[in-house]
C-alpha cells in the first residue's frame, strides 16, 4: 500500500461508517482509546468505536509511516476531527496487517490527546 493509500485508509476509518469500520478493524485488533473502559480488544474495541457517531472531517499531520517487515504497517500521527461544532485532538498510532494482495486490516490503534499542562508545571 503506498503512502497516499495509507492515509486514506486512516482517514476514512475516522470518517466512514460503522459498516466500514467493521470492515477494516480486524477481529484481533487491541485499541487504547481515552475513555473507560481505555484498552479494548477484538469485537469489544470494533463495536465501541463503529456504535460511536463519525467524525465529518479529520485533518491528519506530522504523519509517519514504517514499514518494519513485509506485510505490515506502522503508523504515527496527529489528528484533529470535527463533527456537529465538537473539535478532538489526539497524537495516534495505528498497525495494518495484510491480509491479501490489496486487502489489510486494523490489527492495533491508539489515541493519546495532548496533556493539559506539563508534569513540571502540576509539581508547583
Amino acid at each position: 500500500m503506498d503512502d497516499d493509500r495509507v492515509w486514506s485508509f486512516e482517514k476514512s476509518l475516522w470518517t466512514g461508517g460503522a459498516d466500514h469500520y467493521r470492515e477494516l478493524v480486524d477481529d484481533e485488533c487491541l485499541m487504547v482509546l481515552p475513555q473507560p473502559p481505555f484498552v479494548l480488544s477484538g469485537s469489544q474495541a470494533i463495536e465501541a468505536v463503529a456504535n460511536t457517531p463519525r467524525w465529518s472531517e479529520v485533518e491528519i499531520s506530522e504523519g509517519q509511516i514504517a514499514r518494519p517487515q513485509e506485510g505490515l504497517i506502522v503508523i504515527a500521527y496527529h489528528a484533529k476531527a470535527a463533527r456537529d461544532g465538537e473539535t478532538y485532538e489526539a497524537h495516534c498510532t495505528s498497525t495494518y496487517r495484510r491480509l491479501s494482495h490489496d486487502k489489510w486490516s486494523v490489527v492495533q490503534h491508539q489515541q493519546t490527546p495532548p496533556l493539559v499542562g506539563s508534569a513540571a508545571e502540576k509539581a508547583d
